[in-house]
C-alpha cells in the first residue's frame, strides 16, 4: 500500500495548508487557544455499501493518505442497508466529532424526497466536505441485442415498448431515476426490475433476464471488453474521459439528456465550519495528487476535489433535478 500514498502528506504538510489559510484570514477553530486541536483520536470513515463496492473502494483508497495527513488513524467502517441511508443517518447523528461519511448522490440529495420516513435530512443534518469524483453511467445491453448500431438498437427499443425490461440497484437509485428520465427523452418504455446490486444486474443481463441497464463506466467497460455486453451510450453531455470509446446518448439521438453519479465526503452538521474547510482542503489535495487521481480513474471516477460550498451547490442542483424526476414519474420508495 505504501506506493499508493501521495508523497508529502504529513502533519507538517497539513500545517502548511493551515498556515496559508490563516494568512487569508480563514482561522480554523483549533487555532484559537480556547479550542482543542483536531483530530485528537481515530477518525471513522463510514460507508453505506459492502466491501468491494465503488464507495468502499474509494474510502479505502483515501484512508491511508488521509491518516498520514491528519496524524491519526483513519478506519473504514461499512454500515450497509437502505441504499446507503443507514450509514448516512449514523454519520448525521454522530456526536464524537471524528466520524465522517463517504456517500453517493442519493444519500446527500433526494433521500427524504423519495421517502419522507428517512430519519435524517440530507440538507439540514449533513455538512458537505468535498465532492471527490463524478462519472456518467453507461447504457448497456446484451451482445445479442437487436440492431448493428446504437441508433438501430434505439429504433428497435422504441418499437418494443414494455416488452423490454431494465434493471437498477433499487428504487430511487440514480440508475433507476436516470432510466426513468431516459424513457421520456428516448420514447422507450422498458419495465423496471430492481436487483440487489450491479454485479447481479450484469449476471441477469448476460443471462437474458433483462435487456438494458445503466452501469458505472468501469464495470460497463470491463464487460464490453470481455465481449459479454454492448455499450449503447453514456449519460454525459459529450464523450467522457472515463469512457472515451462510448458515444454520448445525445450522439445517437437522445437530446437534452445528461446524468452523473458522484461520491463525496460529508460530516455531521455539528462539525465547525473552519474544521470542515480545512478538512476539505486536505481531501482536495489528496485526490488531485497524481497517484490518487490515477487510482480513482481506474475505479471509473473523474476527480473533482471541491470546496464545501462547491459540494453544497451540487447537492442543491441535484436535489432539484432528481427530485423533479421523482415527482414527474410518481416514484415512491417501497
Amino acid at each position: 500500500m505504501t506506493n499508493d500514498i501521495p508523497t508529502g502528506f504529513s502533519r507538517r504538510h497539513l500545517s502548511r495548508i493551515l498556515g496559508a489559510a490563516l494568512a487569508l484570514g480563514l482561522a480554523p477553530a483549533w487555532a484559537a487557544p480556547t479550542h482543542a486541536p483536531w483530530p485528537t483520536q481515530t477518525v471513522h470513515l463510514v460507508v453505506g455499501f459492502p466491501a468491494g463496492s465503488s464507495p468502499d473502494l474509494t474510502a479505502r483508497a483515501l484512508a491511508e493518505p488521509l491518516s498520514k495527513a491528519l496524524g491519526q488513524n483513519v478506519i473504514v467502517e461499512n454500515k450497509v442497508g437502505a441504499g446507503g441511508n443507514i450509514a448516512a443517518d449514523f454519520v448525521a447523528k454522530s456526536t464524537d466529532g471524528h466520524t465522517l461519511g463517504l456517500m453517493i448522490n442519493g444519500n446527500m440529495t433526494i433521500a427524504r424526497i423519495l421517502n419522507p420516513k428517512v430519519p435524517y435530512d440530507p440538507l439540514k443534518d449533513l455538512a458537505p466536505i468535498s465532492l471527490i469524483g463524478k462519472a456518467p453511467l453507461v447504457l448497456t445491453v446484451p451482445t445479442n441485442a437487436p440492431g448493428q448500431t446504437a441508433q438501430e438498437w434505439l429504433s428497435q427499443a422504441q418499437k418494443a415498448g414494455d416488452q423490454l425490461s431494465y434493471a437498477s440497484p433499487g428504487v430511487g437509485t440514480v440508475a433507476h431515476l436516470g432510466m426513468e428520465l431516459l424513457k421520456t427523452k428516448a420514447n422507450i418504455a422498458p419495465v423496471h426490475v430492481p436487483y440487489p446490486g450491479n454485479p447481479q444486474i450484469v449476471t441477469a443481463m448476460i443471462g437474458g433476464q433483462i435487456q438494458l441497464a445503466l452501469l458505472p463506466p468501469a464495470m460497463a467497460a470491463a464487460q464490453v471488453r470481455g465481449g459479454k455486453l454492448r455499450a449503447i451510450g453514456s449519460t454525459s453531455t459529450g464523450r467522457s474521459s472515463v469512457a472515451p470509446e462510448v458515444p454520448s446518448l445525445s450522439e445517437i439521438g437522445v437530446k437534452n439528456y445528461q446524468l452523473e453519479i458522484w461520491n463525496a465526503l460529508a460530516a455531521p452538521v455539528s462539525m465547525p465550519t473552519p474544521v470542515a474547510k480545512q478538512l476539505s482542503a486536505v481531501i482536495s489535495e489528496i485526490v488531485r495528487s497524481p497517484d490518487m487521481r490515477a487510482r480513482l480513474f481506474q475505479q471509473g471516477w473523474q476527480v473533482v476535489g471541491s470546496s464545501p460550498e462547491g459540494l453544497r451547490n451540487r447537492i442543491e442542483a441535484d436535489t432539484q433535478a432528481l427530485g423533479q424526476i421523482i415527482r414527474n414519474q410518481n416514484i415512491q420508495s417501497p
